[in-house]
């Protein structure tokens, strides 16, 4: 969040308010070199999360092409599979949902799939629809999926993956080999 001095100044002391054109020069230069950081940080955190998105659909595609015993158990609860350290949530299977889905997926969509996969974490809501909109927007928030129009014409979600560093790109473009290939 970023706040300005007269924000700042309103909130210590609402009778002492100092618009920001008779700011002090120096308090104006730290506010902006402040204020330029968190937003490079906001950047930075999307590029992460974009590359954090990439990586985990390249695990979740390899543990279905492979099988889930090839990977470890730490990888494998990287990506929302395996024994999880604690009950799975709604948030945790709404991101499995995007993060496998091959195309943007609808709210509709979202929660057949939810109750196929997880019933019991969609049983006890009273409007579950809400529940997953809100939810994947809140991942749209966080940098993990995007928000995009549907086939429909409807609002659908995607797992956010960086294509270009994407490993699925690459395997989905090479013909598929009937041995696995092992590492010499």
């Amino acid at each position: 969040m970023i706040f300005s001095a007269a924000r700042v100044a309103d909130r210590t002391n609402a009778t002492n308010v100092t618009p920001r054109a008779t700011l002090n020069p120096h308090a104006q230069q730290v506010i902006g070199s402040v204020m330029e950081e968190l937003n490079q940080l906001f950047r930075e955190r999307a590029e992460l999360m974009k590359r954090i998105g990439t990586v985990r659909q390249t695990l979740a595609c390899l543990a279905r092409m492979y099988g889930e015993d090839q990977l470890a158990p730490e990888a494998l609860r990287l990506v929302g599979r395996g024994a999880p350290a604690r009950e799975r949530g709604l948030t945790r299977a709404c991101r499995l949902i995007l993060l496998e889905a091959a195309t943007p997926v609808e709210v509709r969509q979202g929660l057949d799939e939810l109750r196929k996969r997880f019933p019991q974490l969609v049983e006890h809501h009273k409007d579950p629809l809400a529940s997953i909109t809100t939810i994947f927007n809140r991942l749209v928030r966080s940098g993990e999926a995007r928000t995009l129009t549907g086939s429909t014409g409807r609002r659908a979600w995607e797992w956010i993956a960086d294509p270009e560093n994407s490993m699925l790109t690459t395997m989905s473009n090479e013909p598929a080999q009937e041995e696995p290939v092992t590492k010499q």
